[in-house]
């Protein structure tokens, strides 16, 4: 990584979590992706920089640590690329990277529900700068849904995945249509509608759920369902957020509203 990235905007000791404060607050750190307390203290270090938004030392760390530290660092770039990135070109080279070392974490740990879920977050957002059109074609759409619903597999309880496929299943029907989408892609309505649900029951103070059912909503609807993407902008707005993550989601939804 030889250009500095951008410096997280809203960097401050509210998302430090230093020593032990971490440990406390994992439980609600990722209640969305189910990832587990690492036992390995270089992980530990490579996710207390992703929470508090130091997005490039948690993927240096976290690709330096190896193993479970791959997560932590697709999860930095990913989140990072979103936000922050600037230059089209070169967050779609994030993406595409981050994909790489997802897809090799989990084809090396097919039990790790969260290594299956970050490569599908990584692609995903990859297929959305390309053009989901574009995506489809290449074949991602089904790797995506892969991704997912192993995911979904090995943790039911995982909200952000709940939430992707949700979003998933919107984007391809937004696409390509009802019938094409649940023929070629497995994508429903219902189904998406399901899943979106979930995720918002499992993780009812997610900014992010509530953002990606706004969307779905719109793509699913079109304007007969403003008012309740609307209210979920609202209430993603009003997130009091725990990481620079979430942080950077509610800002989003701010940015949305106005």
């Amino acid at each position: 990584m030889a250009n500095a990235w951008m410096a997280f905007p809203h960097a401050g000791s509210a998302y430090a979590y230093a020593g032990p404060a971490l440990k406390k607050a994992w439980a609600r750190l990722h209640r969305g992706d189910c990832e587990p307390f690492p036992a390995d203290g270089a992980v530990v270090d490579a996710w207390r920089h992703f929470h508090a938004g130091a997005f490039q030392q948690a993927v240096e760390a976290g690709r330096k640590a190896k193993g479970a530290g791959i997560n932590a660092a697709v999860k930095a770039q990913c989140v990072y690329a979103n936000y922050l990135e600037r230059d089209e070109k070169a967050k779609l080279t994030l993406f595409e990277q981050a994909a790489q070392w997802a897809d090799e974490r989990r084809a090396a740990a097919p039990d790790d529900a969260n290594a299956h879920y970050v490569y599908a977050f990584a692609l995903g957002r990859y297929g959305q700068g390309i053009s989901v059109a574009k995506a489809l074609a290449q074949g991602f759409g089904g790797k995506i849904r892969e991704a997912l619903t192993t995911a979904l597999q090995l943790a039911p309880k995982h909200a952000e995945a709940a939430a992707a496929y949700g979003a998933y299943q919107s984007e391809v029907i937004d696409k390509v249509g009802g019938v094409v989408a649940g023929l070629t892609y497995g994508a429903k309505r219902d189904s998406a509608l399901k899943y979106f649900e979930q995720a918002l029951k499992l993780f009812p103070d997610s900014p992010i759920v509530h953002i990606e059912y706004a969307n779905g909503l719109i793509r699913l609807f079109g304007k007969t369902r403003i008012d309740d993407a609307t209210r979920l902008y609202e209430q993603a707005a009003a997130a009091k957020p725990a990481d620079a993550m979430e942080h950077l989601d509610v800002e989003l939804a701010k940015s949305e509203l106005e």
